[in-house]
């Protein structure tokens, strides 16, 4: 029995050792050969900035772009995507590129275990792709986008899909290729990330491609594809959250009671002909952040009722068709706050109750139409924060209804027109800021404009001096008015909330629903100059006054203190002079002051709510002095010393005076009052000098024997 155990231990050692030795060996010879594969692909490439310099010696899973798999050594993924793929400027001051080219050696497909291949961002120009790569069987992941390939989607691809079963992202996009998409491409069942964008691909999408349910990006914009796209290409897409198509010839043709088996985040349909009814399946698209259907055929008939129409806060991008004029029941529009370019339409004059019209935050250009002062209804008219150019149209005074203009933030120049006082008696904003206007501040501006709260043209180019006919904005003198339009919609359920941007106290603040408690003039980086219109401090209900960065000369009215409302007040930077007057320390709700940069002279009145403020409310007036700059007025150490005299002399007085009258009152008290009792009772007089007898006769008795005591010790 124990040979037999001898002989089979023998034999397990034998055979364990074979294996170990030959696995040991096959392994070694696997790594030579990935590694002399690597090199031979190397060799076929041009490396102008010794971007594979790493790439020597024996270890090549550290090599730059190379990954292995633990324990096996083997390479499995290959990144060499080029990291500056635009021109750089380099520490040597050149320009350089970080570009791969030359031939991709066919030695890649003895990387039997690859799984990952990028060289997206290099230039292997006019080279197509190579046909070996259908036969890396374990490829997840290929990535030749913006590589400068020419040709066609290799004709193999069907060969491909036996081979290329595990493949998740196929990304082609930017080079220049050709042909039709292969219909096989719909049998790759784990794609997840199909990108063929920028290049020249022809034809139709195939059919097949709907049956990618695992499909959640796909790119196919910017080539030449046309063709009809039903719902069997979108049959299986339940996975699909990006859709970009655009820039093709595709034409939509799905049943108007269609529910797409997706939930998109990006849909980019821009230049599709997908019309003329608007979309039926779109509101099911819950989850929508960024919507193009620019240039898309839709036509504005099939809305005749809309009343409302809001698209604000998107990512919308394009221009604004001419067929929204087609829309004439509308009463609000409200483009606000997305990316949308070219001219306003001058179709839009049609929409004819039109009450709102919000196509701030863009990038519009142009010129504002002379149409829109047709809009007779015309309530609220934001065109702000974008880029048109030109004059205010003289066609918009027949806006008599107008309550709110905002054309902050565009380039519009000329003077501001005199006809806007005269015709906007209603207006209760106007806010020109941040443009290009020019010419004198004319008094007619201001002289009607009896409803106005908010008067914003800072940032221009205004000249002249400030006209004395603001006191005739008649609103503002007013310390609470809730009068301010905020809600429009004619009572429906739907509504436009109003809403105001004001930069005060060095902050954006947008007012929606509180707008009714803006009062604010904000005149601040213009070229104004002349006295502080003392007629501004009858204005009691402002909050916000900013007249900085002008050349307003004179000083301070003491009146200033009657603009108990006030919160924010910005007059530095101008040439404002003599002392600050002291009536400022009772504006209790004072929360923003700046007098800094003028000639200001004297002692700051640091006194009741001024004493809140700090020195940077004061600096650069190079005569003022006293808390809370650091910078002591002359006399105020002598004020300081008589005030201390002056207090201690009053103090002291009235010290001195009560002390020794109340000594006197105490004195008469304690002789007088005894005096007066005793005086008017016999026997308590008697009583009394009786006991002060006997208390005199013990402390006479008591020294006597204290002191017969001491001489007795002392002999």
């Amino acid at each position: 029995m124990e040979r037999i155990l001898v002989f089979i231990l023998v034999i397990l050692y034998f055979i364990s050792t074979d294996i170990a030795c030959n696995g040991h060996t096959h392994i070694n010879n696997n790594v030579q050969y990935e590694q002399k594969a690597l090199i031979d692909f190397k060799n076929g490439l041009t490396d102008p900035n010794n971007r594979l310099s790493s790439w020597t010696g024996n270890n090549y899973c550290y090599w730059h772009g190379i990954g292995c798999e633990n324990g096996t050594g083997f390479v499995v993924s290959i990144d060499l995507r080029n990291p500056y793929p635009y021109p750089l400027e380099n520490e040597y001051g050149n320009q350089s590129y970080m570009n791969l080219s030359g031939v991709i050696s066919h030695s890649l497909i003895k990387l039997k275990y690859l799984k990952y291949l990028d060289l997206s961002f290099n230039s292997f120009k006019a080279i197509t792709i190579p046909q070996f790569f259908g036969s890396m069987k374990n490829l997840i992941y290929l990535n030749l986008s913006h590589c400068g390939f020419i040709g066609e989607i290799p004709s193999n691809l069907p060969n491909w899909l036996s081979e290329l079963k595990h493949l998740e992202g196929l990304h082609l996009f930017h080079n220049q290729l050709q042909g039709s998409i292969p219909s096989s491409i719909g049998n790759f069942c784990n794609l997840r990330y199909l990108d063929l964008s920028d290049n020249q691909l022809q034809g139709s999408i195939p059919n097949l491609i709907g049956n990618l349910s695992n499909l959640h990006h796909l790119n196919l914009r910017n080539n030449r594809l046309s063709g009809t796209m039903t719902e069997q290409q979108f049959w299986k897409l339940s996975n699909l959250e990006y859709l970009y198509i655009d820039s093709n010839s595709f034409r939509l043709d799905v049943s108007s009671n269609w529910t797409p088996p997706f939930q998109l985040k990006y849909l980019v349909m821009g230049s599709c002909h997908i019309g003329p009814a608007f979309p039926a399946w779109l509101p099911s698209q819950k989850y929508l952040m960024y919507l193009d259907l620019s240039n898309a055929s839709i036509s504005s008939e099939f809305l005749p009722n809309l009343h409302f129409l809001s698209l604000s806060g998107n990512l919308i991008t394009g221009t604004i068709p001419n067929s929204i004029g087609h829309l004439s029941s509308l009463e609000v529009i409200d483009f606000s706050s997305n990316n949308l370019t070219g001219s306003i339409p001058s179709t839009i004059n049609n929409c004819s109750h039109l009450m709102v019209l919000d196509l701030g935050n863009n990038s519009l250009s142009g010129r504002i139409p002379k149409s829109l002062g047709q809009l007779q209804l015309l309530k609220s008219l934001h065109l702000n924060r974008n880029k048109i150019s030109g004059e205010i149209p003289s066609s918009l005074q027949n806006l008599t209804s107008l309550d709110v203009l905002d054309l902050i933030y565009n380039n519009l120049s000329g003077q501001i027109p005199a006809w806007i006082g005269t015709t906007f008696a209603n207006l209760v904003i106007l806010n020109l800021r941040s443009n290009m206007f020019s010419g004198r501040l004319l008094p007619s501006l201001l002289s009607n404009l009896s409803s106005l709260h908010v008067l914003d043209l800072a940032q221009n180019n205004m000249s002249g001096e400030i006209p004395v006919t603001l006191v005739e904005l008649k609103a503002m003198t007013q310390e609470r008015d809730m009068g301010i339009y905020s809600l429009y919609g004619n009572g429906r359920s739907y509504q436009y909330e109003e809403r105001l941007i004001v930069i005060t106290k060095g902050l954006i603040l947008e007012y929606t629903r509180a707008l009714s408690l803006v009062v604010s003039i904000d005149l601040s980086d213009n070229n104004l100059s002349g006295e502080f219109p003392k007629g501004m401090t009858n204005l009691f209900g402002l909050v916000f006054l900013n007249l900085s960065m002008n050349h307003i000369t004179s000083q301070i009215p003491e009146s200033i203190s009657k603009l108990r409302q006030l919160s924010s007040l910005d007059l530095s930077s101008n040439n404002l002079f003599g002392s600050i007057p002291s009536s400022m320390s009772s504006l209790s709700f004072l929360g923003y002051l700046n007098l800094s940069n003028n000639d200001f002279s004297g002692k700051i009145p640091f006194i009741g709510h001024m004493s809140t403020f700090t020195d940077s409310a004061f600096t650069r007036n190079p005569n003022l002095c006293g808390a809370p700059l650091v910078i002591k007025c002359q006399d105020e150490d002598l004020d300081k010393r008589q005030s201390a005299f002056v207090e201690d002399k009053i103090d002291g007085g009235y010290i001195d005076q009560w002390f020794y009258l109340s000594i006197g009152l105490g004195f008469a008290m304690g002789i007088l009052g005894p005096y007066f009792v005793l005086a008017m009772k016999r026997s308590w007089c008697d009583a009394y000098f009786d006991f002060v007898d006997k208390i005199v006769k013990w402390l006479v008795f008591r020294r006597r024997v204290t002191y017969a005591r001491n001489h007795a010790q002392r002999q």
